[in-house]
């Protein structure tokens, strides 16, 4: 029996659009927006889905998930998203947290975290999105961002020192 076109793309790319809405939402921020680009994004994977060459289908995926949310956010949101890494302010920045509220943030709930994540810039909002909560290793990152693997880890450990630091303010602003 031949499987057609459509059902091939289906099983391979269904299991996945958990994952790929995710992505979405977390880059744009937004729920209608996010399921906007996830169907793009779907459609762009099926019209290229002949020419993929095996591998990873969910990087392969969430790398056109970020593509599209990339161009759907410089045609109608904020060109800031993607913030210039300079290591002296990003590096000052984090030298504030301490210990004892890197302690305090552990029992932070869910909403919590999800608000401080929500206020990081998009290069390490990002990472973490794919790291913590879509569980991709560093090499899958790196294939999905374009990044080199030093690029991940470096906005990883940036990025989770980010997420303490706006954790304790979104923390503080509710006490």
């Amino acid at each position: 029996m031949d499987i057609s076109r459509r059902d091939r793309f289906e099983q391979a790319v269904l299991p996945h659009l958990d994952a790929a809405h995710n992505l979405a939402r977390w880059l744009t921020q937004n729920d209608q927006d996010a399921q906007d680009v996830t169907q793009e994004a779907c459609l762009r994977a099926f019209r290229f889905f002949e020419g993929y060459q095996g591998g990873n289908m969910r990087a392969w995926l969430l790398t056109i998930v970020r593509n599209t949310c990339y161009t759907w956010l410089q045609l109608n949101r904020r060109p800031d998203f993607v913030e210039v890494f300079d290591e002296e302010i990003h590096t000052s920045e984090l030298s504030g947290v301490l210990d004892p509220e890197i302690q305090a943030l552990a029992g932070a709930d869910q909403e919590t975290v999800h608000r401080a994540l929500d206020e990081l810039p998009g290069i390490f909002r990002e990472v973490l999105v794919l790291r913590e909560i879509e569980g991709m290793s560093y090499r899958e990152i790196a294939d999905v961002t374009s990044a080199s693997l030093g690029t991940v880890m470096s906005r990883l450990s940036r990025g989770r020192a980010r997420l303490r630091q706006s954790l304790a303010t979104v923390m503080s602003r509710e006490s």
